[in-house]
């Protein structure tokens, strides 16, 4: 008993919107039985008034006719009123819809609104830079390491990698053991002169 009282009510989710389509909808069905009613009786009283004329009741025939066009009209009025509580509903329907639309564009601002103050322009615009920047000193380095390997360099590099790859051991070439043959004065002058130009324009691409 403790527990019946102490629960706490919980807050309905019918809206006001909603009652008053429920309304609506009740009097629409309301109409249309009332207009099934009064059509199934036009046509019995058509049938009678058929009748009355077989029988030569030519009276009392008319006047039963004149008692359906009465009738006729209070139908084509219920379709009237039928036709508008539908249209009611309809367009109620359609403002909930909206003000659910509506409601969701405003949540979406206010997120947006929250990361802006997150993330600024000027921190996107840093971050753009410096990843520019990144990719650009990367295709430096790419630049001077192929042009400092040779293709024999790069083949040699291309199966080490597929073999790392696979986990096996990368044959290495073995180291000679004949003496090297000493290189003239000249010629060995113009290599140093040669090596020395390439490490210069290294550190230049480097310091860019």
């Amino acid at each position: 008993m403790g527990n019946v009282f102490g629960r706490k009510s919980r807050s309905s989710r019918v809206t006001e919107q909603d009652k008053a389509i429920l309304q609506l909808k009740q009097q629409r069905d309301k109409l249309k039985q009332y207009q099934k009613r009064i059509t199934l009786q036009l046509e019995k009283e058509r049938l009678l008034a058929k009748q009355l004329l077989k029988d030569g009741k030519k009276q009392k025939a008319l006047l039963l006719l004149k008692k359906k066009r009465y009738q006729d009209q209070l139908l084509e009025k219920t379709e009237g009123q039928i036709s508008n509580l539908e249209h009611m509903v309809q367009d109620i329907e359609f403002m909930q819809i909206e003000m659910k639309v509506v409601e969701g564009l405003k949540i979406g601002n206010e997120c947006l609104k929250s990361m802006h103050e997150i993330m600024s322009i000027e921190d996107v615009e840093k971050i753009l830079d410096e990843t520019q920047e990144s990719i650009e000193y990367q295709r430096q380095i790419d630049e001077m390491l192929a042009g400092a390997l040779t293709q024999e360099d790069e083949d040699a590099v291309l199966a080490e990698l597929e073999a790392i790859t696979q986990g096996e051991d990368v044959a290495l070439p073995e180291v000679p053991t004949e003496p090297i043959p000493e290189i003239p004065e000249a010629a060995k002058d113009e290599s140093e002169r040669k090596e020395e130009r390439k490490k210069t324009q290294q550190r230049d691409m480097l310091a860019a």
